[in-house]
């Protein structure tokens, strides 16, 4: 099943208020316009606003304020990172991200370890036989990454 496209920054902001009013969740923005502002865009001269094609490239961060504690940074290029309890999920295609969001607060998303070698693997599922699995913190993991396993 192909997400819902989401051709620019701000459609992905409005989704992720969304899934936040749904899921009672705060949530603050703040956005990063031109070519000079933003973080992947760094080759920019000074006061060059639009990129070589004439486009004005949009950067957001999203925090989403919960249990778990999410954050979120959509690029200019169609992706995002997205911070679970300081778990990171790097390069997910944007218009992922509301499935994404969803399955982690859903209670889809669970975690996943083992004793030798030692290791805790946060595993958020989205629709459409997607995956996303990243190592987390073992030694030290998060109340929320403790109470999500699936090793009991």
């Amino acid at each position: 099943m192909k997400p819902p496209h989401l051709p620019t920054t701000e459609s992905a902001v409005r989704a992720i208020r969304e899934i936040a009013e749904e899921f009672r969740l705060t949530m603050t923005v703040s956005d990063d316009i031109g070519a000079d502002q933003t973080s992947r865009r760094t080759t920019a001269d000074i006061g060059t606003t639009v990129d070589p094609d004439g486009s004005l490239p949009h950067e957001a961060f999203v925090d989403l304020e919960g249990t778990p504690t999410v954050s979120v940074r959509l690029f200019p290029d169609d992706d995002a990172k997205i911070t679970v309890d300081h778990v990171e999920f790097e390069d997910v295609p944007r218009d992922s991200v509301p499935a994404f969001l969803r399955s982690v607060y859903g209670g889809l998303a669970h975690t996943k370890g083992r004793f030798f070698p030692p290791g805790l693997w946060l595993i958020v599922p989205l629709p459409g036989d997607t995956t996303y699995k990243e190592r987390a913190n073992a030694l030290h993991p998060t109340p929320w990454l403790v109470r999500i396993s699936r090793d009991k």
